[in-house]
């Protein structure tokens, strides 16, 4: 019997006594992620919540009558997605600003800023993201350590400062004039932590390592200041609000946020309580902010807006990024054995805020990709915690590590909050930096740390990458580079692992499981509807799957037109 035959005679002989309802999809191969129920045809939602999971022949016993239905003809629903680590305002600056992540060589970033130098007022700051010069497919005609150098674009660019962020995040490259402003040339001194990128006559190229970034930001940011308080938080929501409708085009309902600063959550208070945030937001604190007990009491909120803002955690940096040799190492790089990466914030200080934060309940969130920063931080948790298993502290990246720390993550509570994209992305690359021998004891070992009974968390880093939980999922299960091999296949995730790692672990990870990353009776209604069978599709057709519709709260928030 045709499904809406069906519902036609639901909706005749529904009545007043039954329970009414706002929103019933039917017909769908819907992947709850339920042990108790893996697989449904319809989902019934009241209000913002999960009313019901089970067939369509059950739908009899609710009053329908004035609920929106969707026919999903087969497709598929899933939960919605849940990024565990990206960059909110950083996304929406990428998406109004220069992108730089689609480059071939540097001559087409050249390009790029031709362009913006054009439309740009003398004085303006033109600002671009995305730039790595280990995915080009051939090395700027000059450079320095395969860094472009600054001289093609301050050429073009005499009288207007330009930063542009490497994808990483950990390096920046910027013209003369940008320098002039800052005061660097061949006297400055690289800062601890960081490096400023020098030719063999000791004057800086323009690329800035780590802490080096601060020399040009600190002007930037001065710059930004004289621009009115109404334009800077104009400036602000036209990022959020790019950012959030970027997120729910690839089906993120939650997006956890790594690292805002006190007035970028008073944004984001200010959206959630006037109804806009279309997303639900999960939120680090950075802890480039000054802390205090009392400003920690006051910023944390579980579940405002109705869900959609938490603050409860705190973000901070023990290391760089691989790319730019900024991961701090047990051992030095094997295509540069004159560094082992940076220690960007002092171990005293990364202490101190980790008793903050185990003082005032918040969870701990440090960046750390090399194998020595994962050591340092593990010892310092493993000290301020005493335990303490509870509290669901957090490494994000765990990108590289020893042998001997692999199995130290699960008995000390930690959650390793990892991109699986991050290791396709990365890939070719990767035994450049470590040799092979270590790419494959310690990079990327999910299977290592999930056999070790570490709770596993995935995200996007966005706009490192792209924010597409679809590639995530892909990398995940294939670990296939792109010229097709794989990197250390055995360490793929099976594809039920994955959609876990994207949904109800990511969930867990910020003690949400309750409420949000199953589809079960009680839960948030946040969904996805997806082109395809994302489980059983064949491997290489993966990446042709379509977000045709975002549910948050049971509203419809997205639906692709095409």
């Amino acid at each position: 019997m045709k499904i809406l035959f069906i519902l036609s005679l639901l909706l005749l002989f529904s009545c007043s006594q039954k329970e009414p309802v706002d929103m019933i999809l039917v017909n769908g191969n819907i992947l709850t992620l339920s042990p108790q129920t893996p697989k449904a045809e319809t989902v019934v939602i009241k209000k913002d919540r999960i009313l019901f999971v089970g067939k369509n022949s059950e739908l009899k016993r609710f009053n329908i009558a004035n609920a929106k239905i969707i026919d999903l003809k087969g497709k598929t629903v899933i939960p919605g997605f849940i990024d565990a680590h990206a960059h909110l305002l950083s996304l929406g600056n990428s998406l109004k600003n220069i992108s730089l992540s689609r480059i071939k060589a540097w001559d087409d970033a050249v390009s790029l800023l031709e362009n913006a130098v054009k439309k740009a007022q003398p004085g303006d700051w033109i600002t671009g993201r995305g730039w790595h010069q280990e995915k080009w497919e051939s090395a700027p005609k000059q450079n320095i350590k395969g860094f472009p150098i600054h001289k093609s674009v301050s050429k073009i660019s005499p009288d207007n400062p330009i930063i542009l962020k490497h994808a990483s995040g950990h390096a920046i490259f910027v013209n003369a004039k940008a320098m002039q402003i800052a005061g660097i040339n061949s006297k400055t001194k690289s800062p601890a932590g960081g490096e400023i990128i020098k030719d063999k006559q000791g004057n800086p190229t323009g690329v800035l390592l780590e802490t080096a970034m601060d020399l040009v930001y600190q002007p930037y940011q001065k710059y930004l200041n004289t621009l009115s308080p109404g334009e800077q938080k104009r400036i602000k929501s036209a990022e959020l609000q790019a950012a959030m409708q970027h997120s729910l085009e690839n089906g993120v309902t939650t997006f956890s946020d790594a690292g805002s600063f006190f007035n970028e959550i008073d944004l984001f208070k200010e959206f959630a309580g006037q109804d806009k945030l279309d997303i639900r937001l999960w939120v680090m604190v950075s802890s480039e902010e000054s802390l205090s007990d009392a400003l920690l009491q006051k910023y944390k909120m579980i579940g405002f807006g109705n869900n959609h803002l938490t603050v409860r955690a705190i973000k901070q940096y023990a290391d760089g990024a691989l790319g730019s040799r900024g991961a701090w190492m047990l051992q030095p790089y094997s295509d540069m054995p004159s560094t082992s990466g940076f220690n960007v914030t002092p171990l005293d200080s990364i202490r101190r805020t980790a008793q903050f934060a185990y003082k005032n309940g918040y969870q701990l969130c440090t960046h750390a990709i090399g194998d020595r920063a994962n050591r340092e931080m593990l010892d310092i948790y493993q000290d301020v915690l005493k335990g303490d298993t509870s509290r669901r502290w957090r490494i994000e990246h765990a990108q590289h590590l020893s042998l001997d720390d692999i199995e130290r993550f699960a008995p000390l509570g930690i959650i390793a909050s990892m991109q699986t994209v991050h290791c396709t992305s990365d890939g070719p690359w990767v035994p450049v930096r470590i040799g092979n021998k270590r790419a494959e004891e310690g990079a990327y070992v999910w299977q290592k740390l999930l056999q070790s009974g570490t709770h596993f968390a995935n995200g996007t880093d966005c706009p490192v990458e792209q924010l597409s939980p679809i590639e995530n999922f892909y990398a995940a299960v294939t670990r296939r580079l792109p010229d097709s091999t794989q990197f250390y296949p055995r360490q793929v995730l099976s594809r039920e692992e994955v959609l876990k790692s994207l949904t109800i672990w990511n969930a867990y990870a910020g003690f949400e499981e309750d409420i949000k990353g199953s589809i079960e009776v009680g839960k948030l209604a946040d969904f996805v509807v997806l082109s395809q069978d994302i489980l059983t599709v064949p491997e290489n057709e993966i990446l042709k799957t379509k977000v045709l519709s975002t549910i948050v709260g049971g509203e419809v928030k997205y639906e692709d037109k095409d």
